[in-house]
């Protein structure tokens, strides 16, 4: 038991540390080509803050373990509209640009009803397929919506990917070394995932619990961490105005990317009611509620803390 708590919090360590070194790397290299920021900030930036919840469920469900990985997407989206998102708006109360709640907002919620249907009993090749081309739909939905809005988007994904590029030191290195970050937080990915999701397997054999329920709440609140300090940096220093989007953007990404991914790796049967019935239905509603609460051009504090509170009730019901 102590050695798989070790291993859970090793792999969240150097996943946190790597996944953001990816992203960074990907990001400068692509500026480097000269790829415009529109598709820089939905694609490269998008996919990378994504990429725990990608890898970590991929693997897991490439190991036999369908549960951990569709747990893990669940959860992750459960955290990011509840904690990350509330956290935000206790803290700063954000106001939310109006393209977020017309185009993210009701694309989240699409994909993650989507989501939801399809894991009831279990996923497919067919099913991930579906989810597949549901998240190039999505990618083509919002990069033709940002280039029809350049006036209005290009502050936003200039802001974005300014601060990705200028991450950590904000040192460019050249294209060698750019490709060594990106080449080395990609490994560091895998490998942390990897070390992450045997930790997390050991205290289900441990502790005799369910591959979703710990899917849910460890692995998810662990891949979700980055964004949930990053929340409350921004926060901090009054710059939220992102964050609404992104986290969108991620539930879209595991919901569709992630969901499709798990499924083409590792099909199987999903038997556990708290996950495919219970969690998954808690995830669609809180969904919903914060795109009721966006649509009001801010999260107000209330809201919030409203959010907190549903994450906080929902766990308990999380084992099914």
């Amino acid at each position: 038991m102590a050695i798989a708590v070790v291993a859970i919090v090793a792999g969240l360590l150097v996943l946190a540390v790597a996944a953001d070194r990816f992203v960074v790397g990907a990001a400068r290299l692509a500026v480097t080509f000269r790829v415009s920021p529109v598709v820089v900030g939905v694609t490269v930036i998008g996919f990378g803050t994504s990429a725990p919840e990608l890898v970590v469920s991929g693997i897991a469900a490439a190991r036999g373990g369908l549960d951990i990985a569709v747990g893990n997407l669940v959860g992750s989206n459960l955290a990011n509209v509840s904690l990350v998102l509330g956290v935000a708006g206790l803290l700063a109360a954000p106001a939310v640009r109006s393209r977020i709640v017309r185009r993210e907002a009701p694309l989240s919620v699409a994909a993650v009803a989507l989501f939801a249907v399809l894991i009831q009993g279990g996923l497919s090749r067919l099913e991930g397929l579906v989810l597949v081309a549901g998240m190039v739909v999505a990618i083509v939905v919002v990069l033709g919506g940002a280039r029809r809005q350049a006036a209005a988007d290009a502050d936003d994904l200039l802001q974005e990917v300014g601060e990705v590029l200028h991450a950590g030191n904000g040192d460019r290195s050249g294209v060698p070394g750019d490709t060594l970050l990106t080449a080395a937080g990609l490994i560091g990915t895998v490998v942390g995932a990897y070390v992450l999701v045997t930790g997390a397997e050991g205290v289900i054999d441990a502790l005799d619990l369910s591959g979703g329920f710990v899917g849910l709440t460890v692995v998810a609140l662990g891949t979700s961490l980055p964004e949930l300090v990053t929340a409350v940096q921004s926060a901090r220093r009054g710059q939220v105005a992102l964050l609404a989007g992104n986290v969108l953007g991620s539930n879209i990404f595991n919901s569709l990317g992630g969901g499709g991914l798990v499924a083409l790796v590792g099909p199987g049967v999903l038997a556990d009611a708290g996950l495919t019935v219970v969690a998954a239905g808690l995830m669609v509603v809180v969904v919903l509620l914060s795109w009721v609460f966006l649509a009001g051009g801010a999260l107000r504090r209330w809201e919030g803390a409203l959010l907190l509170v549903a994450y906080a009730v929902a766990l308990p019901f999380m084992k099914g």
